[in-house]
């Protein structure tokens, strides 16, 4: 992992630096290369800027350099660190400190590991990259996934990902006050789903298997449909009812639909896998 790139601090971007802490935070790291003490810390300083990458900036200004602006901050000893938030310090330490003081400092003024974590998923979701956005917001705490934004945006990644009941389930516990147009959608996209996986088509095909249960073709057509509509579960029960007891029955086309619904499952649904180790202990 990088180090996060750090700002060299001079006369003339000095009052740009401070005016950017609007947006975000600023770490000042005051230091000199007369203080043996300031370059040791250094690295340790920007690990801990590389852990809070994207809610702090790393700022650096070398006091033998610049000692005008060392004089405004009234700096005495070596090191110093500052926190700036909206232009001001908010916090600070001076001369050699433990890191998990500085850690503390830094704990109080920035975003929990959680709060990160959301609001990158968020943006996530914003960009369609849903996916990437699930993995975030399946290892946030259990607090903050009760939390009603959170839980829309987790039920349009398992909606995205063709994980319908995973969603149903979320969105019939959206708080009331989480119930805007961003629900309203989700819940439409669910609905047509519901409605493509309960179709007169699929009806119809039922109630011919239903007629004639040891039909293979009947049985793949259905499986097939199923898959489509995301019944995957009733999809390869249905074929492995059959595979269990002849794995090439309808000349192999029968597994050859169960492995292409493993397939498009990925290698990691847990549905997919305890189909594979059924198939597995069929083979060996």
């Amino acid at each position: 992992m990088q180090a996060p790139q750090v700002i060299q601090v001079n006369q003339q971007n000095f009052h740009e630096v401070i005016q950017s802490s609007a947006t975000t935070p600023i770490l000042f790291y005051f230091w000199a290369p007369m203080s043996q003490e300031s370059e040791e810390l250094l690295p340790h300083i920007q690990q801990l800027a590389q852990k809070y990458a994207g809610a702090v900036q790393l700022a650096m200004l070398n006091c033998q350099e610049e000692q005008t602006i060392a004089g405004q901050f009234g700096i005495q000893a070596l090191p110093t660190i500052a926190m700036f938030v909206n232009g001001q310090p908010v916090d600070g330490l001076a001369g050699p400190q433990p890191l998990d003081a500085i850690e503390a400092m830094l704990t109080r003024h920035l975003p929990s590991q959680d709060e990160r974590d959301a609001k990158q998923a968020l943006q996530f979701v914003q960009d369609n990259q849903h996916a990437q956005a699930l993995g975030l917001l399946q290892a946030l705490s259990e607090e903050w996934q009760q939390r009603g934004d959170i839980k829309l945006a987790m039920a349009d990644c398992f909606l995205e990902s063709g994980q319908f009941e995973q969603a149903a389930t979320l969105l019939s516990a959206i708080p009331l006050e989480y119930q805007d147009n961003y629900y309203t959608g989700l819940c439409a996209k669910l609905e047509l789903h519901q409605n493509a996986a309960n179709s007169p088509e699929l009806q119809a095909l039922e109630d011919s298997y239903a007629h004639n249960p040891q039909d293979a073709e009947l049985a793949n057509k259905l499986a097939t449909s199923y898959h489509e509509v995301a019944r995957d579960e009733e999809a390869l029960q249905l074929l492995w009812s059959f595979l269990q007891k002849d794995l090439n029955a309808l000349e192999g086309d029968l597994k050859k639909t169960f492995m292409d619904i493993l397939s498009a499952l990925g290698q990691g649904n847990p549905l997919a896998s305890r189909y594979r180790r059924l198939l597995y202990s069929r083979l060996y």
